[in-house]
C-alpha cells in the first residue's frame, strides 16, 4: 500500500511545488494577530513607531499590551494624525479608551512581492524619481492639501531624505517639470527589525490637475519594485472601505485584502470617519463640502438646506449665516446683480480705473461686427449672463465664426457681448474681505498623443480624469467649440496624434469645461493684486473671484474679464480659502483669532 504524501513531502521533491506550499502557508497566517512569526517577536523593536511628518505610525504588534498602545496614542501632537496599525485585538484597545479612540473604517491590502512582476509599460509624459529638494517638498504639500490630507513641514521631508526607513517618491511632468504625484513607503525591517520583512505604502496622491493618466499606478509600481529589490516580502496599504477607485487600482495590481485592523484617535482631522455624517453630505459638491468641513472643524453647527444646490446654514452662538458654497448673505443683492451682468460689471470696474477690453453688444449689424473684428484681429463672444464657461468662444477671427458663436451664446442669454481678445494667460484672483487669498493661472484643456488613440478618445480619457479629480465638476465637452478649436490647428476628432504631440482642444480655460488650475499666489505681481482688490471694492463684494487676462502673472499688464460672486474655493488649495471665508463669517471662530488673543504672531 502506497504511503500518503503530504504537501510538504511533495514540496521537498519539486521546487515549484515548494514555492506554492510556502505561499499557501503565508496565506493561512492570521495577520490580525500581528504577524506570522511569533517565535521571532523578541527580535522586533519594542513600541516601534515612525514619525511621518503628518503623524506617527505605531506598529501595534511591537507594543507589550493595549495600555501601552493607548498611552502612545494619547501623545498625538496637535494637528497631526497618528495611526496604530496591525492591532490584533482592537476591541480590547477601544474598550480601554472608548471616548478617545475609534476603529478606522479602512481595509488593509497586501501585495506579495515574491510573486510581483515588474511592468513593461513605461510612463508617458512623466517619470518617477525620489524626492530631492525642498521645492519637491513644497509641491508634495500642495498635492496633499488638494486632496484634503494633513500637510508636512517641508523641512521634515528634507531632513528625512536620507532616512533609510522612509522613502519619498514623486512623479514629475517631463515638459513642465511640475510634481504631479507622490507616494511614501516605510521599510518595516529598517524601522523596527521586522521579522516578517514587511513594508507599507502611505500617502499616495495625484495632483487633480495632472494631465497624464496612470500616475498613481506608476508610483505604486515603482515603490513595489523598490521594496522588492531591498528584499521585502510584501507591501501593505490601508484604504478607506468606500474608495472604489483606489481599491480598483490595487486589485488590478494583484493586492489582496488581509485581516488587519487600524485604530486612530478621535480628533478634528478624523471626525468624518467616526462621527455621524451630516444628512445628504455626500450630495454636496466639492466647493460646498470644503466650507462645511472647515466649519465642523471649528465647532460651527452646519445644517444642509439643499444639498444638490450647495446650500447650507452655519450657526455659532447667536449668529447664523445662510450660504450657497462661497456665496453668503454678506454679499448684497446689488453686488450680485453687478456680477451677473458682464456689461454692467465692466462699466463699474472701469470707472474705478481698472483696465478693460473694448466691448460691444451683438445687435445684428454685420458691418459694425466686421469692423470690430478687423480692428482687434481676434475677439471673444460670450453671453451677457452666464457661468461655468457655457457658450464662451475665444479667439474668433472672422465674421462667419463670430455669428455662429453669437447664435450659440443666445441659447444661454438673449444679450450677447463681443469683446477684444487679449492674448495671454487666464488669471483668477480670489479676494476675501478685500484681501488677496489666492491667485491661480487657469489653463485650457489639451491632450497629449500616444500614436494610437484618436483625439476624440484622448479627450474622453482626459474628461474622465478631470471628472474623477473634481467630483464630476469638470469635464471636456465634445461640441462645436471643441471642433472649431481643433480645426484651427489642422486637426479633427478622428486624428491620431504622434506620441508626445500636444494639442489644445478648447481655448477657454474654464474649469467646468476641462481647464486646470495652477497656483501662483506667491509670485503674482503686486499691481495685479491691487487691481483685483480695487475691483472688489468697486463692486462692494466681500467674496469674489476676479478674472484677468495677463501676459504673465509676474508682470503688471492685464485686462479685466469678469467677476464671479461665487468662486470655487476648493480649486485653490493649498491656499487657506475656506479658512479665510469662515474668518469673515465668524471672526472669533478660527485659529487666527485664537493666536491674536494669546498674543501669538
Amino acid at each position: 500500500m502506497m504511503a500518503k504524501t503530504t504537501p510538504e513531502d511533495r514540496a521537498g521533491r519539486f521546487p515549484a511545488a515548494k514555492a506554492v506550499a510556502h505561499r499557501l502557508k503565508r496565506q493561512r497566517v492570521d495577520y490580525s494577530r500581528g504577524g506570522g512569526h511569533p517565535a521571532d517577536a523578541d527580535l522586533a523593536k519594542d513600541a516601534a513607531q515612525v514619525d511621518c511628518g503628518w503623524g506617527r505610525l505605531l506598529f501595534a504588534q511591537t507594543f507589550q499590551d493595549p495600555a501601552q498602545l493607548v498611552a502612545a496614542l494619547r501623545e498625538e501632537a496637535p494637528e497631526r494624525r497618528d495611526i496604530a496599525v496591525y492591532v490584533s485585538d482592537p476591541h480590547v484597545v477601544l474598550a480601554a479608551a472608548p471616548q478617545e479612540l475609534f476603529l478606522d473604517p479602512s481595509h488593509t491590502y497586501r501585495l506579495d512581492l515574491a510573486t510581483y512582476r515588474n511592468s513593461r509599460k513605461q510612463p508617458r509624459g512623466f517619470f518617477v524619481r525620489r524626492l530631492s529638494s525642498e521645492a519637491d517638498a513644497d509641491a508634495v504639500n500642495r498635492i496633499y492639501a488638494s486632496r484634503g490630507m494633513v500637510p508636512v513641514r517641508p523641512d521634515f521631508f528634507w531632513s528625512n531624505r536620507d532616512n533609510r526607513s522612509i522613502t519619498y517618491l514623486v512623479a514629475e511632468d517631463e515638459v513642465s517639470g511640475e510634481i504631479i504625484g507622490t507616494v511614501t513607503g516605510i521599510d518595516h525591517r529598517r524601522a523596527f527589525t521586522d521579522p516578517e520583512r514587511g513594508s507599507s505604502l502611505w500617502c499616495l496622491a495625484v495632483d487633480p490637475q495632472a494631465r497624464h493618466g496612470g500616475v498613481g499606478e506608476a508610483l505604486v509600481r515603482r515603490l513595489a519594485e523598490h521594496f522588492k529589490a531591498r528584499g521585502s516580502a510584501f507591501m501593505d496599504l490601508s484604504v478607506l472601505h468606500d474608495n472604489e477607485q483606489a481599491i480598483s487600482l490595487y486589485e488590478k495590481l494583484h493586492f489582496r485584502r488581509i485581516t488587519a485592523f487600524t485604530v486612530k484617535r478621535k480628533n478634528s482631522i478624523n471626525e468624518r470617519l467616526y462621527a455621524n455624517p451630516l444628512e445628504e453630505y455626500d450630495v454636496l459638491n466639492p466647493y460646498a463640502r470644503l466650507i462645511v468641513n472647515e466649519a465642523r472643524r471649528r465647532g460651527i453647527h452646519v445644517e444642509i438646506t439643499d444639498a444638490e444646490g450647495g446650500f447650507f446654514r452655519l450657526t455659532q452662538g447667536g449668529r447664523s449665516v445662510h450660504c450657497r458654497e462661497s456665496l453668503s448673505e454678506l454679499t448684497s443683492g446689488v453686488a450680485m446683480s453687478i456680477c451677473d451682468d458682464k456689461a454692467v460689471t465692466r462699466r463699474v470696474v472701469e470707472r474705478a480705473g481698472i483696465s478693460v477690453p473694448e466691448q460691444m453688444t451683438a445687435a445684428g449689424n454685420d458691418d459694425e461686427l466686421a469692423a470690430f473684428i478687423e480692428r482687434h484681429g481676434q475677439v471673444v463672444v460670450k453671453p451677457a449672463r452666464g457661468e461655468q464657461g457655457r457658450a464662451v468662444a475665444v479667439g474668433l477671427d472672422n465674421l462667419t465664426a463670430v455669428k455662429h458663436a453669437i447664435a450659440e451664446a443666445r441659447e444661454v442669454c438673449d444679450r450677447v457681448l463681443v469683446e477684444a481678445c487679449f492674448e495671454g494667460q487666464d488669471l483668477r484672483l480670489v479676494v476675501i474681505d478685500f484681501k488677496l487669498v489666492a491667485a491661480a493661472v487657469r489653463r485650457p484643456p489639451h491632450v497629449v498623443g500616444d500614436g494610437r488613440q484618436t483625439i476624440r478618445e484622448l479627450i474622453e480619457a482626459l474628461s474622465r480624469r478631470r471628472a474623477a479629480a473634481t467630483g464630476g465638476e469638470s469635464t471636456v465637452p465634445i461640441d462645436a467649440e471643441t471642433e472649431r478649436c481643433l480645426k484651427l490647428g489642422g486637426y479633427g476628432l478622428d486624428t491620431v496624434l504622434e506620441s508626445g504631440q500636444e494639442v489644445l482642444v478648447r481655448k477657454a480655460a474654464n474649469l467646468h469645461t476641462g481647464g486646470s488650475i495652477h497656483d501662483v499666489t506667491g509670485i503674482v505681481h503686486p499691481r495685479l493684486v491691487e487691481a483685483a482688490i480695487a475691483a472688489a471694492r468697486a463692486i462692494d463684494i466681500p467674496v469674489v473671484g476676479i478674472d484677468f487676462m495677463v501676459r504673465n502673472p509676474t508682470e503688471p499688464d492685464y485686462v479685466f474679464i469678469e467677476a464671479n460672486e461665487r468662486p470655487g474655493l476648493a480649486n485653490h488649495e493649498p491656499q487657506p480659502t475656506a479658512e479665510r471665508f469662515l474668518d469673515l463669517l465668524f471672526p472669533t471662530s478660527g485659529q487666527r483669532y485664537a493666536n491674536l488673543v494669546l498674543g501669538k504672531s
